[in-house]
């Protein structure tokens, strides 16, 4: 199942449909948060399943729907991909069968290794940024990933019923505490390749919530830290922490707004 986070995206849903591979993808979602333009309407045009939050809950509200609902809808493997176009659909095939080989529970699109996010257009302070972050992380939390701030990811379901999700952030700070808390979990982690585009209308956080952005990844790393000397008890990382409301049990999903609900 591939969800999709959505805010504003109604220049660039309509493309990033386009290369979504069908043969691959069994379902399909939209979740949208609350958005000014049209993206609501054009997912109706296109057939596209949705559900649209009534108000704003943030970037890590929006993921935490997007992976309740997929749990709610018995998804097996699940896929965030932004529908602003700045990641290849295409890869949506290749990162499912790193899961589906149980070869990772979790896969990474990374914009660093490969051809690099720079000659996609990066803004150089944001791919230093990157790299001090990731560089800083790894030596935190022990491990070798090559960027930590992709919004490409893929999921076995073991991992969303797992993590404790709930306790993470609201902003855009949750796509680093899902990771650091998949380490803590003791779950493997893969990465592949993935070109990257910026242009105008690819979303994109601005400098200001860029700057608390990695503020908040420190801290969530030396969190983990701590909580990994047994210094300080941390229920972003704990197994009894507050879980996604349909981890363990299937509630049913939300209803749909346009469109059927697989495709």
């Amino acid at each position: 199942m591939v969800v999709l986070p959505d805010y504003n995206a109604a220049k660039t849903l309509e493309r990033t449909l386009s290369e979504i591979p069908g043969e691959v993808v069994d379902d399909l979602l939209l979740v949208d948060d609350a958005s000014h333009d049209e993206t609501v309407a054009l997912a109706g045009r296109l057939g596209l399943p949705c559900v649209v939050h009534p108000q704003n809950r943030g970037y890590g509200g929006n993921q935490k729907t997007c992976y309740t609902e997929a749990l709610a809808r018995r998804a097996d493997i699940v896929v965030m991909l932004h529908p602003d176009y700045q990641y290849s659909p295409r890869l949506i095939g290749a990162m499912t069968w790193l899961v589906a080989s149980d070869e990772f529970d979790v896969v990474l699109g990374s914009r660093i290794l490969g051809t690099g996010a720079l000659k996609g257009g990066m803004p150089l302070y944001k791919y230093v940024a990157n790299r001090f972050l990731t560089a800083a992380e790894n030596v935190l939390l022990g491990v070798k990933i090559s960027e930590f701030h992709t919004g490409y990811r893929a999921f076995s379901r073991e991992v969303l019923e797992r993590l404790p999700l709930e306790e993470g952030s609201d902003d855009f700070v949750f796509d680093n505490q899902m990771l650091v808390q998949a380490i803590a979990f003791g779950f493997r982690i893969g990465e592949i390749s993935c070109p990257t585009r910026y242009f105008p209308e690819a979303s994109s956080i601005n400098f200001r919530r860029s700057v608390v952005y990695g503020f908040g990844v420190l801290a969530t790393a030396l969190k983990y830290r701590l909580h990994r000397w047994g210094l300080r008890r941390d229920r972003l990382f704990d197994p009894a922490g507050r879980r996604l409301k349909t981890a363990g049990h299937e509630n049913e999903p939300s209803p749909i707004i346009h469109g059927a609900s697989s495709r």
